[in-house]
């Protein structure tokens, strides 16, 4: 058995974990992280990378479908599906190999097992039999062990028919139709994957929109482009039950009226939401509990004396960004260092296609909040580089606050607009007000002009729609 004494524990090798890792070491603290996979966790290994790799292809099969827009005749193409879902491994698998990279280059020690929690100053390291192989004495633990695909009573989740996003991930052969459960960001991207190879793909999602947490007018403008790709939304839906039958599942889903139906389809996607990886940590040693499913922290991520909680155990919003942001400000706050998360002005993105982008709040929400509106759109289809692109589809949506100028939400839909984000985030983030925005010459011609037009729509000043 190996014994160690450091400054630092970190369990989770996850966006949160190893961030949080490299910072501490950074900042002279003796670190150890713990993983019980991959390096990288889920968003390296099975989520955010693997999936952008699969959506990238997904974005070339559409391409093909009409080389002629773009001056190519291609009468025939082969498609090698294996090695569509191989190229994406790959890209995982070197990404989990750069986090190796990194812990040697600032002396990270890394330790391969299941990290549980003997005291508020000790941890044992597990194999998967149970055995201890380490135990380390510490003065800090940071927990970051992730999330993993909710379970719901009715959907019998047999991994091979009804599947979550990791099997999805590894698919080999393209399913003739799929019923995805659950119209989140997994869900909706998922959704186009499969449809840009030709699934006939159906959508079940009990709110009354696609990606309900976002803006209203960006739902709209989604689920005009999914109808468009004879994508079926069921939106006011309840999924009942999913089970493997015969060659196939059946979805047994109920409308907002009541009704039932049975959906029948090759496979089902379970995308329904996440839970938080709690058990067989050691909780009860530490007299922590989970509330709601996921770790109480305070308002410096605390859980218990000299213990933190980071990313998605610690609760919404489960992101990897997010995870990150708290990974380095609670290594900062060990250290002796003050660093907060600005919890305001968190971006989300969604990379289907049109992307999806935003930061801040929604229309109905400062609506809610009792704010006066100005309100700035300006469509992709007046936007020169977006038909040089050949997609010109969406729109970017800024409100300001009448009273101060200042921005309270951006809402964007359209091509990259994952990429033209950074900057409404430093503009929140920062105080900038609409006249700066608009001020500041963006260069033509490029997508972030939309920008500082949208900005420009609220004043009265736009001079391009």
């Amino acid at each position: 058995m190996n014994t160690h004494n450091v400054d630092l524990v970190v369990i989770g090798a996850g966006p949160g974990g190893y961030v949080a890792a490299i910072r501490a070491s950074q900042l002279g603290l003796k670190t150890i992280c713990i993983e019980r996979e991959n390096l990288g966790g889920v968003c390296l290994n099975w989520g955010c990378i693997p999936t952008k790799a699969l959506l990238k292809s997904a974005e070339y099969m559409h391409f093909l479908h009409k080389p002629n827009d773009y001056g190519f005749s291609i009468p025939a193409f082969a498609l090698d599906f294996p090695q569509v879902v191989k190229r994406s491994r790959d890209v995982a698998n070197r990404m989990s190999q750069g986090i190796a990279f990194l812990f040697k280059k600032y002396n990270v020690q890394s330790i391969a097992g299941n990290g549980y929690i003997k005291s508020n100053t000790s941890i044992e390291v597990r194999d998967n039999d149970g055995n201890i192989t380490d135990t380390i004495d510490t003065t800090s633990i940071i927990i970051a062990t992730g999330a993993r695909p909710r379970m719901f009573d009715g959907i019998d989740v047999d991994r091979k028919y009804v599947i979550t996003s990791r099997e999805a991930l590894v698919q080999q052969a393209i399913p003739k139709s799929i019923v995805v459960m659950g119209a989140g960001a997994i869900g909706v991207e998922f959704s186009y994957f499969f449809n840009a190879f030709g699934s006939q793909v159906t959508i079940v999602e009990m709110q009354d929109r696609i990606l309900p947490i976002e803006d209203a007018d960006i739902s709209k403008e989604l689920e005009r482009n999914y109808r468009k790709e004879k994508i079926r939304l069921l939106t006011s839906t309840r999924v009942l039950s999913a089970k493997h039958v015969g060659d196939g599942v059946e979805v047994v889903v109920q409308k907002k009226d009541g009704t039932e139906e049975t959906l029948v389809a090759d496979i089902a996607l379970n995308a329904i939401g996440i839970q938080a990886n709690c058990e067989n940590l050691g909780l009860e040693n530490i007299g922590v509990e989970p509330v709601r499913g996921y770790l109480p922290v305070d308002k410096n991520l605390q859980v218990a004396p000299n213990i933190y909680a980071i990313g998605d155990i610690a609760g919404a919003p489960w992101l990897a960004h997010k995870a990150s942001a708290e990974g380095i400000a609670v290594a900062e706050r060990i250290a002796g260092h003050d660093r907060k998360v600005d919890y305001l002005n968190i971006p989300g993105c969604t990379y289907c296609q049109p992307q999806v982008a935003s930061v801040g709040i929604s229309e109905a929400k400062a609506i809610e909040l009792g704010y006066s509106l100005r309100i700035g759109k300006f469509a992709f289809s007046a936007c020169g580089k977006a038909h040089a692109m050949g997609d010109a589809r969406g729109f970017v949506k800024l409100i300001f606050d009448e009273k101060t100028d200042l921005l309270l939400g951006a809402h964007l839909i359209g091509p990259e607009v994952t990429e033209l984000l950074g900057e409404l985030c430093l503009a929140k983030a920062n105080g900038i007000k609409a006249k700066q925005i608009i001020e500041t010459i963006h260069a033509h011609p490029t997508l972030s002009e939309a920008v500082m037009e949208a900005a420009a729509s609220a004043f009265g000043e736009c001079v391009n729609m």
